[in-house]
Formats: structure tokens, sequence, C-alpha cells
């Protein structure tokens, strides 16, 4: 049900008679659920409303309008309450996490109309036969599933929800009915890799091109995992055999149809793939060719600057050697500019955890101030912040860094153009 604040003067709502109180109860004759079920109907050319008036009376009324013209209402609440997770994964990264932290880092989200409308990866073990139909009539795509194994028996197992392996049929079924998904395996060590990733990938291939492309990123793994079942990490041979094996299986497909994340070439010490590996870069926020697309981008905004600063550039361990590579093609290209680059051991979580994104305000302050040269800017990628806001991880604001470094600090946008900008002085400090 959705309950009408406003009504848009002019608008076919307007026209039908619709008020303020309202309440939509079904588009042809199915529950209205949420937002989602209004931004469809409304852009389709005929369809029924099924509509509750505040005196209480009931009545259907038969839409016909150009698909273009518009409803016009606002509703008091999208109905879009995050649903959370069922599972209870072997490798949750949220079961990692110490206490005292931003309450919204323990949300297990877990929702598949966050997936389609954010690109949330979702297990799919939480939905009902009834959203499955949703998802079909709403054509809700693409959606972005976290698989982790096609092994029906595995799956339960590493999710530990003995539920686990029907969304394995959801995902044939969708595939079936036109859904488009890009997926995911984390990858556990000595758990879902192998011939269990072989597996997986021959059995999601099945469904390309309705299945697009299957990423495969590394566990993350922090120091607080007493009593968590036992993952090794990633060393370079391993991480290496895992690349192979990716590039065997893409020759095999005829496309790069398995997107490794960018960490298992910083594991092994080599370059990512080339730019045109990525195609449209579908798994781009989940760590998949960011560091290529990062490189094309600083590339072609090179130009001849003049900036006399000293900026110091601090990032996780992994990323560093590239970073420090980038640093330096600046620096040729900026007459005066001095870049240090510094690696940040994440102490807060442990060293396990090495990318630039999960560093905490404390260390990035122990690590500035332990840091010997002299330099007038920090430049840290937004990543390292709550999405829209100044906060880091563990609480602390740029503002409060600031203080306790006594530097100005630059907030990169985290693309390679505005890596460009921060330290040639295109963008305002």
């Amino acid at each position: 049900m959705l309950k009408i604040r406003t009504v848009e003067r002019g608008g076919i709502g307007e026209e039908i008679g619709l008020e303020k109180g309202d309440e939509v109860l079904a588009f042809d004759h199915h529950k209205a659920v949420d937002i989602l079920d209004y931004l469809y109907y409304d852009a389709r050319e005929k369809f029924v409303i099924t509509v509750k008036q505040t005196n209480g009376d009931v009545s259907d009324c038969e839409i016909e309008k150009d698909d273009d013209e518009r409803l016009g209402l606002v509703f008091e609440n999208d109905n879009l309450e995050i649903r959370t997770c069922r599972n209870n994964c072997i490798f949750c990264f949220v079961d990692q996490m110490p206490k005292g932290m931003r309450e919204t880092l323990y949300v297990k989200d877990d929702d598949y109309r966050q997936s389609f409308l954010c690109g949330n990866f979702v297990t799919l073990t939480n939905i009902t036969e009834e959203d499955a139909e949703r998802i079909i009539r709403l054509k809700l795509s693409p959606l972005y599933i976290s698989v982790h194994t096609m092994n029906g028996e595995l799956r339960k197992k590493m999710m530990r929800n003995r539920f686990a392996d029907k969304t394995i049929d959801y995902i044939k079924r969708f595939a079936a009915n036109g859904i488009i998904m890009n997926t995911q395996i984390v990858m556990a060590r000595d758990h879902n890799d192998g011939k269990e990733l072989e597996y997986s990938a021959r059995e999601l291939f099945k469904l390309y091109p309705n299945v697009r492309t299957m990423a495969v990123v590394p566990v993350g793994m922090t120091k607080f995992r007493e009593n968590l079942t036992k993952i090794r990490d990633i060393d370079k041979d391993y991480a290496l055999e895992v690349i192979d094996l990716i590039r065997s299986l893409n020759k095999e497909f005829g496309i790069n149809f398995i997107q490794p994340a960018d960490e298992f070439y910083f594991r092994a010490g080599i370059d990512v793939e080339p730019y045109e590996f990525y195609g449209e870069f579908p798994q781009i926020e989940n760590g998949v060719g960011m560091t290529a697309k990062f490189k094309k981008e600083l590339i072609e905004s090179l130009e001849k600057r003049e900036n006399k600063a000293r900026m110091l550039i601090m990032v996780g361990t992994s990323a560093y050697p590239f970073i420090d590579a980038m640093a330096r093609i600046v620096e040729n290209y900026v007459d005066g500019l001095k870049v240090f680059v510094k690696p940040v051991e994440n102490k807060f979580f442990g060293s396990t955890v090495n990318c630039t994104g999960l560093l905490t305000g404390g260390d990035l302050v122990e690590a500035a101030n332990g840091f010997k040269e002299d330099y007038d800017y920090i430049v840290l990628p937004k990543h390292v912040l709550k999405e829209k806001s100044d906060i880091f991880l563990d609480g602390m604001t740029v503002g409060e860094m600031e203080k306790k470094t006594g530097k100005k600090i630059i907030v990169s946008d985290g693309s390679g153009e505005g890596f460009f900008a921060s330290l040639s002085g295109k963008k305002e400090l």
C-alpha cells in the first residue's frame, strides 16, 4: 500500500480524482508493495489502479495514457525499508567487525530492490516466490547476485543456510525470463576455489548473455576472526594460479566473462588486464577494473602545469606500487611538484586488510604524523569516507584529522582525472 502525500496539478492522478490521504492498493490487481510498483506502471500506457479513498471506498480505475504522461503522485513513504541477510556466511565481513563503530556498519543488507536500484550484491536467500514473480513482472534488471558457488550443497555449507541452494534455481529462472545479472564469487581459499570455481564458472556461463559477468573477489579478513572458520590468506603464488585459471576459462569461453578483482594482480605483483578487457566496467564497484580505468583517465588528463606543493598521498599497502607509479607520472608533468606516497598498514583491522578504502582515520593520522619528510597537503580518495560524508570508518571526521595532523586534506573523487587535478593544483586547494 502506498499512501498519497500530494497530487500534482494537471496530472492524470488529479484527473481521475485522487487526493491526499488516498491509498494505492494495487496495480493491475498486483499488490502495491513499494515505489517500484508505481514507477513501473507509471511508465506504461494501460493499467488498472486500485485505490482506497479516505472515506473507505475501494475502486478500480482503468488508466489509458501516453507512455510519457505521468500520474503525478508523491507518497508518504517509498516502503523501501532495507531487508537484511538471513545467512551466516563463513566469510562474512560484518562478523569480523570490532565493537564501537558506526551502527550502519553492522547492518547486513540483502535487498533485491537495492540490487536493482543501487547495484548492491544480494544472495537471494531471503526472497519469496511472490518476490521472484515480482522481479520478473517488473523487469527488475540488472541485478547483482552473490553466487559464491553453483554447487548447491557447498553453497548451503558456506552460507550456513539450509535453503541457500534455492538461489541457483532463481538465477536460472531469472535468466530464462530475460533478467540480466552480474554475479560474483567471493572466493574463500580451500573452499570454493579450484575445481569448484571452474564448475561455477561453466554453470553460470551456460546462462550467458543473461548472466553477463562473473567477478571473482578475495575474502576480506580482519584480525577479529576468533572462533570463525579458518580461511587461508592469499599469497603471490596462489594469486598467480587464480589469474592463470581465469585466463584459461575465459579463453575457453571466447569472451572475458570472468573478471578478477584488481587485488589478485596486486598480490601477484603483475599488471592488471588492459582497459579493453573490462568492457563497460559492470563490476567497477566491486573493485574490478578500477586500476585500468584509473590509469586511462589519468593519462588522458595529463597536461603541463606548475604547482610548487609537496603532497603526501596515503594508500593501503596493496595499491602502493601502482599509486606510487602514477604519482611519478604526474610529477613529470607538473613543474615544482613533489609527491610522497605512503603505504599505510591497517592496524585497526589487521595487516591482512590492505585496501585503501578500509583505512581508518586513526591509522591515517598515525601514519601522517610519523612521516619524516616535510609536506604541505594530505591527499586521500573519497573511498576512505562514508558515502556523501566526511566521516572515516572509525567515526573520525576530515576536520578532526586536519586538527590532529596540522595539515589541510584534499579529498580526490577517486578517478584518474581527479587524481591529477588534486596533485596539479587544478582542483581548488
